[in-house]
């Protein structure tokens, strides 16, 4: 990596756009420190001798971007570089997402956490000290490439307190989760995730839901499902969360804003009206999404909740003795289950993109139907071979989107993106790298879905507003110097489903805080994002 420069830098004759959606104009930019401390008509600023300056004509200066959904949980702290996602641009992402996480934690549920979300973190060599997110923060606060958010896991609070059993929590759990939560918030958490089609987050109820909502209005923060269901059920999962936002009072934001599977076809148009009336009847409601077809999750994410209770050794004792074997065949095959969305399983579909042993390598790219055919094996067998063999570590991809959809949902106003970037597997999805140069290339200047004033809003300031960052979100003088400076003509993400770690092309120079984290497209030494803590006045 190259070193990365403190000086005091002017950006002359840049195209500002600067995140508010108002027209873009040519400007004169000086950072100095970790601001910008001044924007001034083109060739009106005069670089002092220690300055660096660049030649920014033709080019593009934005706010850096905001990830609104991403799994860099421990990659982040693994990984100096971290160019996956500063590569792209993006100076702050939002972690601890779908409703299970690092923090907090205890000694009991440390380790079914790890192995739980290892399809999307890994196993990374990296010592987890903290407990507590008070703890978790702090350790982010030690350096890392990308300032970094963090949600409160709905699933964690549930391991705490119920443990991995199905039923309904208690009122002395759910009064238990609450505390935590609430502690959790104080110590500088923006929110609270949760995923409903995941174990243990998906045996809580509406009423486990609302009382946790009611603690995260009070603070002011926001709620992050990941919904019971985005297949045939999507639009009535939509209306639970929606309905618990509107009885709390609490901010909702969508993860991963689609429908998907066969049935929602065309079927965002009923997903937007609910949405635009949830608004004008007065609910905090934004939303992110990224700009592909397939989803990525855990093979053992799709299997029914039923089998999964008790946690991963349960899980592993079940399957490994067989005696559910007809069961899931029914639930997968045949009814459609929790874990699939309520849909039946096209195995067709579902590809694996990553697995945790290396023996199992040959698996990567292939379906399961094709698994399945070659060893002459029924699916729902290979799945189950796979997932003991592997640890449960197994990613995959899901070939299940509508472009239709994704144009509609980018296209509303309380947009942001998301990449849902799983970094881990040998083939992981390219979103991971390409998400949001792909909003530039594909959906601004070859689609014209959005205009380039548009995406930058959406990519920036928008989601500032959500985790109401006072000094982030914009170019202008006086804020943090999270900037992005790249070729509108140029910018294209390169990461595709066969080489999914290819960085951006066209992306000239990122800032992290007023420090060089990219120039001319290489990632330098810089490692200056900031652990963002929310307060009841704002997140700094």
């Amino acid at each position: 990596m190259a070193p990365a420069s403190s000086a005091p830098t002017l950006l002359r004759h840049a195209t500002v756009v600067d995140g508010t959606g108002t027209p873009r104009r040519t400007a004169d930019v000086l950072l100095r420190g970790d601001r910008v401390q001044t924007i001034a008509p083109a060739g009106a600023l005069i670089a002092d001798e220690c300055a660096e300056v660049w030649d920014a004509e033709g080019l593009v200066l934005a706010p850096g971007f905001i990830d609104m959904h991403a799994h860099s949980d421990l990659a982040v702290l693994a990984d100096p570089s971290h160019v996956a996602k500063v590569g792209q641009g993006i100076t702050t992402e939002v972690i601890g997402q779908d409703g299970i996480g690092y923090a907090p934690v205890d000694d009991t549920i440390l380790d079914s956490v790890r192995r739980q979300i290892a399809g999307w973190n890994g196993h990374a060599e990296l010592a987890i000290g903290w407990r507590d997110m008070a703890g978790y923060l702090d350790r982010l606060a030690q350096g890392t490439a990308t300032n970094t958010a963090v949600l409160v896991p709905q699933g964690n609070l549930r391991l705490l307190t119920v443990g991995s059993g199905s039923r309904a929590a208690t009122g002395s759990e759910i009064a238990d989760m609450r505390t935590i939560l609430a502690d959790s918030l104080s110590a500088g958490a923006v929110g609270l995730s949760s995923g409903l089609t995941y174990v243990p987050g998906m045996y809580a109820d509406t009423a486990e839901l609302t009382a946790l909502c009611e603690v995260v209005a009070a603070a002011g923060r926001f709620y992050a499902p990941h919904t019971r269901s985005y297949g045939a059920g999507a639009l009535d999962a939509y209306a639970e969360v929606i309905g618990i936002a509107r009885e709390t009072g609490c901010a909702l934001h969508l993860a991963h804003a689609t429908l998907n599977f066969a049935p929602n076809a065309g079927a965002a148009p009923r997903f937007l009206e609910l949405i635009d009336q949830a608004l004008a009847d007065g609910v905090d409601i934004t939303m992110d999404s990224y700009p592909y077809l397939p989803g990525a999750t855990t093979l053992v994410a799709l299997l029914p909740s039923w089998i999964a209770a008790g946690g991963l050794d349960a899980l592993r004792d079940r399957l490994a003795a067989g005696a559910d074997r007809d069961a899931l065949v029914q639930a997968l095959d045949v009814d459609g289950c929790d874990g699939f969305h309520g849909e039946r399983a096209d195995w067709t579909l579902i590809q694996i993109s990553g697995v945790g042993r290396p023996e199992l390598a040959g698996l990567v790219g292939r379906t399961i139907a094709e698994i399945a055919a070659s060893t002459g094996e029924e699916p729902v067998d290979a799945v189950i071979r796979i997932l003991l063999a592997d640890e449960f570590a197994t990613g995959v991809l899901m070939h299940i989107g509508h472009e239709d959809n994704v144009q509609a949902i980018m296209r509303h106003p309380r947009h942001t993106g998301g990449s849902d970037g799983i970094l881990v597997g040998d083939r992981p999805h390219p979103r991971s790298w390409g998400t949001f140069p792909r909003y530039l290339a594909r959906y601004v200047r070859e689609l014209g879905v959005l205009t380039l004033e548009e995406a930058v809003r959406h990519l920036s300031a928008t989601p500032a507003r959500r985790l109401r960052l006072a000094d982030r979100g914009l170019v202008r003088e006086g804020y943090a110097a999270d900037l992005v400076l790249f070729d509108p003509e140029r910018i294209q993400d390169r990461a595709t489903f066969e080489q999914p770690r290819r960085t951006a092309a066209g992306m000239a120079g990122v800032w992290v805080n007023g420090r060089l984290a990219i120039c001319d497209g290489e990632r330098t030494e810089s490692v200056s994002g900031r652990s963002l803590r929310a307060t009841k006045e704002g997140t700094r």
